[in-house]
């Protein structure tokens, strides 16, 4: 009998050990060129990739680049410091390509005529974790939005235009 609270014991001690991990999660703080604050995007570590719930307010409507850059780096007010795409594998630009798009390439963003969007996605090809796709490298990286639509297909960028607002990624 012993034995058999023993095991149970040990059985809710290990079940209790892997609810109480946290999930890795990251956050951006978005700004446009004039330093103002107009969004935030919360990341989390998923079995399918890194999600990132991304919600802004005060940008100009329509439909926007909108990536994962290669840089922690947010200097107004055109945000090049963010450098390119996040790109570990080498791979060439856009979601229609068919060799592969940059770890750092997503879907367009909708902004409302309200100036407003919302939306969540799951990044797949990075981690908040270790190795070379995490988005922790030493140099960092950043969530950019451009003024224009991504095209999916032209390299580097998508002819996605001027850079509107940035956020660096941070734990």
């Amino acid at each position: 009998m012993k034995n058999l609270i023993l095991v149970f014991s040990l059985t809710l001690i290990s079940v209790s050990l892997a609810f109480s991990k946290t999930a890795v999660t990251a956050k951006a703080d978005l700004a446009n060129s004039k330093g103002e604050h107009v969004g935030t995007a919360t990341l989390k570590e998923t079995a399918q990739g890194v999600s990132v719930a991304l919600e802004v307010a005060n940008l100009p409507p329509g439909v926007h680049g909108f990536h994962l850059h290669a840089v922690g780096k947010c200097e107004a007010p055109d945000f090049k410091s963010a450098g390119g795409h996040f790109n570990p594998e080498g791979k060439q630009h856009g979601m229609e390509n068919p060799e592969g798009h940059h770890a750092g390439d997503l879907q367009n963003l909708t902004i409302n005529a309200q100036g407003n969007a919302k939306v969540k996605v799951v990044v797949t090809g990075v981690t908040l974790g270790e190795g070379a796709n995490s988005l922790f490298h030493p140099e960092g990286t950043a969530i950019v939005i451009h003024a224009s639509p991504d095209d999916m297909k032209s390299d580097p960028a998508g002819n996605a235009g001027a850079r509107i607002a940035c956020g660096v990624i941070t734990k």
